[in-house]
């Protein structure tokens, strides 16, 4: 009998039986010995490389009920704020309002 996919179309884990964990094997066994490598490199909870484009870690101010509404979202909340900042970003350039500046500079108080 075959065993049923641990995961659902939308990538969510269905609960794991005893017969689930009896079929598991070691990590040794089923992933290749390069990737073993990176992984026994790699601290507990490290990220891997960062993908280009790097975002800039920053931190903002904005109002609660703002904040509120895309935690309401749900995960990815952070996410959808920077597509909407970008998509902000590329109306204004097209129409000409703001332009980069040459040095980028951190304000401080």
């Amino acid at each position: 009998m075959k065993q049923k996919p641990l995961t659902n179309k939308k990538g969510e884990v269905r609960s794991l039986t005893k017969k689930d964990f009896k079929s598991m094997r070691p990590i040794n066994e089923v992933l290749p010995k390069e990737l073993l490598d990176v992984i026994s490199r790699r601290k507990r909870g490290e990220r891997g490389e960062q993908k280009s484009p790097k975002k800039v870690p920053i931190s903002i101010r904005i109002n609660p009920a703002v904040v509120r509404h895309f935690k309401n979202s749900g995960p990815g909340w952070q996410a959808k704020i920077n597509s909407i900042l970008e998509l902000h970003v590329k109306r204004c350039e097209k129409k000409g309002k703001y332009h980069a500046h040459a040095s980028s500079r951190s304000h401080t108080r």
